[in-house]
């Protein structure tokens, strides 16, 4: 015993629980003021509609009072309390976050313990100040007789054998009794002189049980039972569900509006061109038929608006298999150098003829190889590429780099010296069917799916990509791709794709 109550005296934890107790008179005092004033002047002025605002002052004060009561609870006592609250929807209007908080039942059980910490608060004063009064005075009388006291308290250790670390008596096989194991010292007399036996500090578990009781009553009151949590939770992830599905129903909406806007012009230009051809050769007059410049004209506008259905059908599919979750990747070591050099080649003489655009490109010898799908990456730097020079004014210049970015990555950057981005439109230009100039990418041939699904596929072979620009002066959107054999865990993102690793 005399052991366990030395170590009861050095230990923080009830020094802690002294404080706390001491400290729950006045603050009782203090919340049960304020309660029955708040709620009795906002009770008594509801027939003047005054009372509405006072009482819901009061409802929040009180509830900051609570948090602030389980903190207290949680650091002083070393008391584990639950949230007071589920996760809460700021989003909802205010009545209904104000219902949900009356409907919650740690709203009234707080305000109870509230009340009740000035009547709970004023025993536990009063039985911690008397502990640590009889402390005091038991050590006055230990010091004053422990000269005296402490050989009669040897004498009864030395008989029974206890020590700090054997409890037991000592016998030898002589039946005898054996003096305990740990030598007397000087600073063992002082000690057990000192504590009188360590009777003396009996009172520290009396205050240090009145500490418990309290921490139990503001786990009960001020947090959720494990029902109420587990209720809680399930609530929150049906809000998420709902909300999730709301948006997916929204983004489904969206999606057959802008498509149908989108498949609206080139099937409208195609079909206007053609009737023109068709209404030229079907007169009986063959003077009015189109010359060889204007079938040509006819026929190349009717080629590209062709096109641009074909690569709306294409981004629609990879963005299909991207919402279905079966977006197939065949990851392997790829050597991005190449891919440049096969892209600059596809794309330069048709940026030079159509655009008067200079195409170049940089690459660093050297390079190994990353975990990349090649296809994928292939139509990655195409979108990009064609993207920059859909952007870029006649004269212009798109150059293509590639070069190393720390230990376990290669930069593949596309810059233009276009017309840039707003910085207000940064942050959306990877959503689909977001253009930042809507007028020019109809006539250019943008549908605003090629960013979000670029986004896609860098995200599904572990990489990322980022974008700067300046209005005026360019873009430039660099990708960053891992370096084969250096992928530990691939990033989080919605899409699961299906991923096969050569």
């Amino acid at each position: 015993m005399i052991p366990s109550l030395h170590r009861l005296t050095i230990q923080k934890q009830t020094y802690a629980s002294i404080g706390y107790l001491l400290l729950s008179f006045p603050l009782g005092l203090f919340y049960f003021v304020f309660l029955a004033v708040g709620l009795t002047l906002g009770i008594g002025t509801l027939v003047i509609w005054l009372g509405v605002p006072i009482l819901l002052f009061v409802m929040w004060l009180w509830w900051k009072l609570a948090a602030m009561e389980r903190t207290m609870a949680i650091n002083w006592l070393n008391v584990p309390i639950p949230p007071m609250e589920g996760p809460v929807d700021n989003t909802k209007p205010l009545w209904d976050r104000v219902r949900a908080h009356l409907s919650n039942s740690v709203t009234w059980k707080s305000l109870l313990y509230l009340f009740l910490k000035l009547l709970i608060g004023s025993i536990t004063f009063c039985i911690t100040l008397s502990a640590l009064a009889m402390v005091l005075a038991l050590l006055a009388v230990s010091i004053s007789l422990g000269p005296f006291f402490s050989p009669f308290v040897f004498l009864l250790f030395s008989i029974t054998g206890t020590s700090r670390r054997s409890r037991s008596t000592i016998i030898s096989q002589s039946m005898k009794l054996t003096p305990p194991t740990r030598p007397l010292t000087v600073g063992r007399v002082l000690e057990i002189s000192m504590t009188g036996g360590g009777i003396i500090f009996a009172p520290l578990y009396i205050t240090n049980g009145m500490a418990w009781a309290w921490g139990q009553i503001a786990r009960t009151m001020l947090g959720l039972s494990d029902k109420d949590l587990r209720l809680a939770e399930a609530k929150a992830l049906a809000e998420q569900q709902r909300i999730r599905a709301e948006q997916a129903d929204q983004k489904r909406r969206d999606l057959i509006i802008n498509v149908s806007h989108e498949l609206r012009t080139p099937v409208a230009s195609i079909r206007g061109h053609l009737e023109s051809l068709l209404n030229g050769f079907s007169d009986d007059d063959s003077s009015k038929a189109p010359s060889p410049e204007a079938l040509q004209k006819y026929l190349t506008i009717v080629h590209r608006e062709s096109v641009r259905l074909g690569s709306l059908v294409d981004d629609l599919l990879s963005l299909a298999k991207t919402e279905a979750n079966e977006l197939s990747l065949n990851l392997s070591a790829v050597e991005a150098g190449t891919v440049v050099e096969e892209v600059y080649q596809t794309l330069m003489p048709l940026a030079r003829r159509d655009r008067q655009i200079t195409l170049v490109r940089a690459i660093t010898p050297g390079l190994p190889p990353v975990l990349a799908d090649r296809q994928r990456l292939i139509q990655v730097l195409l979108n990009l590429v064609r993207n920059a020079i859909t952007y870029t004014p006649n004269g212009g210049i798109v150059s293509i780099t590639l070069e190393p970015a720390g230990a376990n990555a290669l930069a593949l950057s596309v810059a233009d010296t276009g017309i840039g981005i707003p910085p207000e439109d940064l942050g959306r230009v990877f959503e689909r069917f977001y253009r930042t100039d809507a007028s020019r990418s109809r006539t250019s041939g943008g549908f605003g799916l090629g960013l979000s699904i670029v986004k896609d596929f860098v995200t599904a072979m572990h990489g990322s990509i980022t974008v700067e620009s300046k209005v005026g002066e360019g873009t430039r959107f660099c990708v960053l791709l891992q370096i084969a054999g250096t992928v530990q865990q691939p990033p989080q993102h919605p899409a699961q794709h299906v991923v096969q690793q050569a």
